[in-house]
């Protein structure tokens, strides 16, 4: 009776906690985050294209601090350009809250080997999970690819809303019940 009675109210001061949370009036920032990424390309049975990436990197954010990302999209080879679209970014931090995006642009020759720049690149904040669970935003993508090793740079610059409380997820409240 006492281990129900507990849960009970366990369950009910989170349930408050998250609708407080949850109430937490969402702010803008600034957002950047700077990396190093890998790309492998191959066939990508869900393009128009049939043809895609891969891409695992790392970096630093000021307002995030060290971040993991991951990210696939399409590319349509557009000689002497690339395009990619439909493409899909995970952020992770270290706390293991996560920012999902979307975002598309070119690959641009430079003129030097193998080496292309971002051109027309956007990216849109479409939420995530911990206190960017209803995250919104977007910005402008920048960046480098040497095409020969798949190695490139990369710089998100844009805004993200959010609020400033963690949110609690049915998951969560579940482990006590």
């Amino acid at each position: 009776m006492l281990k129900s009675t507990l849960r009970l109210a366990t369950t009910a001061v989170l349930l408050l906690a998250s609708i407080g949370a949850s109430a937490q009036p969402a702010t803008t920032k600034p957002l950047e985050i700077a990396g190093v990424y890998q790309e492998q390309v191959g066939p990508a049975a869900r393009c128009a294209s049939k043809f895609g990436g891969t891409i695992a990197g790392h970096g630093q954010s000021a307002l995030l601090g060290r971040v993991a990302f991951i990210a696939t999209d399409c590319i349509t080879p557009q000689p002497p350009l690339f395009n990619f679209s439909e493409g899909r970014f995970v952020v992770v931090t270290a706390s293991g809250d996560q920012i999902f995006a979307t975002y598309s642009g070119q690959f641009v020759p430079t003129g030097v080997g193998a080496n292309y720049v971002f051109s027309g690149a956007t990216f849109q904040i479409t939420g995530g999970n911990g206190q960017y669970a209803k995250a919104s935003g977007g910005g402008a993508l920048n960046g480098t690819q040497d095409m020969a090793t798949g190695m490139g740079t990369l710089k998100l610059t844009g805004q993200i809303r959010h609020a400033e409380g963690k949110e609690f997820t049915e998951r969560q409240l579940n482990r006590f019940n």
